[in-house]
């Protein structure tokens, strides 16, 4: 397609309508000049392509459910990520799907969120090196992608209106990075904005988020579409960036943009850029003529795959896992999730699986034996006393109990928060009574989001399957047998209860505004700092082998460092070692959490074998960002580089100096006298500017008169003078012409 010449070829109707979404799932085509539409479909975890042009999450065409969010970022495996991609991108090719609508990259800052399972972590590097292995993947297959919800999309509950209220700092440091990664390193086709405000203005309207910071500061150059339903003028939402609405509201939506023009509204030009963006979009994503069936099984295996690498040991007492047949002894499984799981989310995420695997399916090639005892009912939380109580009289024989625990789907859902996190009652109940008879418990939970556990320290051992897809089954035994040596780590943190999260008390409280008020403070970088206990911390899991770290190695120049370890496997079979690198940062004065993720990889190691791991941090890695000049800061000074398997599990460590060039800041009234003497430069200007003068005889008494053996100011050498501005000087009497004079003296020779 010659873009230019095809955009000087539209109607101005014709402009307007591929502006404007046709229906549900297609862009408009124009037939005259052979503009085809394209076809979008929902798929962070599966391609949910619809039947008809209704939103009927159920009436999907069969496809792969892989493994949610929630879990496959517990893979913390880029590799696996890419590859993910790479399926997810052959089925829609094989479905003629040109836009793939994910991956959701959100922070998870509340538990109470209710799209959490889709969203990957609550740390923009992990979010952002995950979603960029994922986009990648994709689009190697020619389908595009739409990166969500931009931006700052944390809560559910009047999710069209609210406004997430924060500092520049906290936007830019948490809810923009995970996008800003990708964007640069992945190039996505599209990004999908959100439905909320950020700061008052309306995320589809919003020219700061759009323009000024996604297309002239990251330099994007695909398509920005909405929500489905997030527009609410769609002249002004043009204005400030946006490309296209969805869904379209047909002809309206036409008649509208063609009125806008012609009343001055909104500038041809503007919507010139908007049709240029989706003629390239168009050309990039072409609809795949000789569409070719895919290996279901294979990739079912995949979601397997995905699942195995996924799966977090939360617990493991005494080694309680693996079971085997040999030492299984009277196993019983308890619990109706067993028997119809919860594999994946619920609303635009929800897919129609190929092969649905349950953990009951599952269990004869898992090569355990065990009795089943419903135990619950997932149709009402209250306890019912015959099921609870067939459950405890089998535990007692038994000697191994597996209890399957969760959310029911309707508790867990887009479109609306959660109010606790703690399992339904019959549940919890259950599980409590169950450890007064039997000392060896398993608990394998299925959820889309973290659980408080009162229960923990009762259990042997706790399996976090979250929401693990199709395969759910098959990869929960190979975890529990062993076939499969855990490798999974919490990409959130789990507290002890949902009163311990700094947006406890107000979390979704105003319909309106949604207060960050815990700032960059949010998760592992707020329990850290506070020194809180946890339930399980971010980045935790545990696996049935050892890892040692040692020989921790540190290099840095002006621009970053390069961190060097090696990691050895100390244990007796492979397993997989998830390294994570944490910088604490004691150079600058602005407040800082004890300490933040900035490197991570996953490792096979076998038996006896060490590996060598480097990090190599940039600039950007020590930077935060300084809302007063509106920049990336890098301090110089000391820094702390970390080394563990999660934010409390630090193996090794070391201090770093860095030196970073930075412009000086303006000296002013509002200088301290103490950066004024300790700098070498500023302190030899000052001595000849302002002391010298005044140490004249004809001067009279000031501040600077009494002087030590080498003439210098004894008022230098109080602290309690260092400690005040250069405009307290003046008002403890030293003329202000002097040190008017040494501060335009000091920023001129800057």
């Amino acid at each position: 397609m010659d873009i230019e010449k095809t955009l000087a070829a539209l109607t101005l109707p014709e402009k307007a309508a591929l502006v404007s979404g046709k229906d549900n799932w297609y862009t408009a085509k124009i037939d005259r000049l052979n503009i085809p539409a394209l076809m979008m479909t929902d798929g962070p975890s599966g391609l949910r392509k619809q039947t008809s042009t209704t939103n009927d999450i159920n009436n999907s065409v069969k496809a792969i459910t892989y493994p949610a969010a929630a879990l496959s970022a517990s893979s913390w495996n880029t590799d696996l990520f890419h590859q993910l991609g790479e399926h997810l991108g052959v089925e829609a090719r094989a479905e003629q799907v040109n836009i793939l609508l994910g991956p959701g990259v959100n922070m998870k800052r509340s538990p109470l969120g209710g799209r959490n399972f889709e969203y990957l972590s609550e740390d923009p590097l992990v979010a952002g090196k995950l979603g960029t292995a994922y986009v990648q993947g994709v689009q190697s297959k020619g389908v595009g992608v739409s990166v969500k919800h931009f931006a700052a999309n944390n809560r559910e509950n009047q999710r069209f209106t609210s406004s997430s209220d924060m500092s520049q700092r906290t936007l830019r440091e948490l809810y923009l990075k995970a996008f800003e990664i990708i964007v640069k390193n992945a190039l996505p086709e599209t990004l999908m904005v959100s439905y909320n405000r950020i700061n008052g203005v309306l995320n589809s309207q919003n020219h700061y988020l759009l323009r000024d910071i996604l297309r002239d500061e990251w330099g994007f150059h695909g398509a920005v579409m909405s929500d489905w339903g997030a527009v609410a003028n769609h002249a002004a939402a043009l204005s400030a960036g946006l490309d296209l609405e969805m869904p379209g509201k047909g002809q309206p939506s036409v008649d509208e943009i063609v009125k806008a023009i012609e009343t001055g509204e909104l500038d041809e030009g503007t919507l010139n850029k908007s049709v240029r963006h989706l003629l390239h979009l168009i050309q990039n994503c072409p609809t795949n003529p000789h569409p070719k069936a895919y290996d279901h099984e294979a990739h079912h295996a995949f979601a397997r795959k995905m699942a195995d690498d996924s799966i977090v040991l939360l617990k493991n007492h005494q080694n309680e896992l693996p079971l085997t047949p040999k030492n299984q002894g009277k196993l019983v499984i308890v619990g109706e999730l067993a028997k119809h799981p919860r594999f994946q989310g619920s609303g635009s995420s929800h897919v129609n699986p190929t092969k649905l695997v349950t953990p009951l399916d599952a269990l004869a090639d898992s090569g355990l034996s065990a009795d089943y005892q419903q135990g619950y009912t997932l149709d009402d939380s209250e306890t019912d006393d015959q099921l609870a109580s067939d459950a405890i009289a089998a535990a007692k024989q038994a000697d191994h109990v597996i209890v399957f625990a969760g959310y029911p789907e309707k508790e867990e859902s887009e479109g609306f928060d959660k109010s606790a996190i703690l399992l339904p009652e019959n549940q919890t109940e259950l599980i409590g009574q169950l450890t007064k008879v039997n000392t060896h418990i398993t608990v394998v939970l299925q959820n889309g989001s973290v659980v408080e556990m009162p229960w923990v320290k009762n259990v042997a051992a706790i399996v976090e399957t979250y929401l693990a897809g199709e395969a759910v089954g098959e990869a929960t035994w190979d975890i529990i047998t062993g076939k499969v040596n855990p490798s999974g780590h919490l990409a959130e943190t789990f507290p002890l209860k949902l009163a311990d999260t700094p947006m406890a008390p107000t979390f979704g409280q105003d319909p309106h505004h949604e207060n960050y008020s815990e700032g960059i403070f949010m998760g592992y970088r707020y329990y850290d700092t506070h020194e809180m206990r946890v339930l399980f911390p971010f980045g935790h899991g545990l696996s049935y082998t050892t890892f040692e770290y040692g020989n921790l190695v540190t290099k840095s120049d002006a621009h970053g460092a390069t961190i060097t370890f090696d990691v050895t496997n100390t244990g007796d079979q492979a397993g997989k070692a998830v390294p994570q690198l944490y910088v604490a940062n004691h150079a600058s004065h602005a407040p800082m959490p004890t300490k933040e993720l900035r490197g991570f990889t996953k490792l096979s190691i076998d038996p006896g074998e060490t590996k060598s791991v480097t990090f190599h941090l940039n600039r950007r890695d020590f930077s935060w960002w300084r809302e007063r000049v509106h920049r990336w800061q890098a301090d110089t000074g000391d820094y702390e580089v970390m080394i563990g398997e999660s934010s409390h599990d630090i193996r090794v460590q070391s201090k770093l100096t860095m030196d970073f060039e930075n412009a000086p800041a303006p000296v002013t009234l509002e200088t301290y006298l103490a950066k004024v003497v300790t700098d070498p430069r500023l302190r030899g200007l000052f001595q000849r500017t302002v002391v010298a003068p005044l140490l004249q005889p004809d001067v009279p008494q000031n501040l600077f008169s009494e002087t030590d053996a080498d003439h210098q100011p004894l008022l230098f050498q109080s602290r309690m003078y260092l400690n005040m501005p250069l405009r307290a000087l003046v008002a403890l009497g030293t003329p202000a012409k002097p040190l008017n004079d040494f501060i335009q003296a000091a920023n001129q020779s800057r």
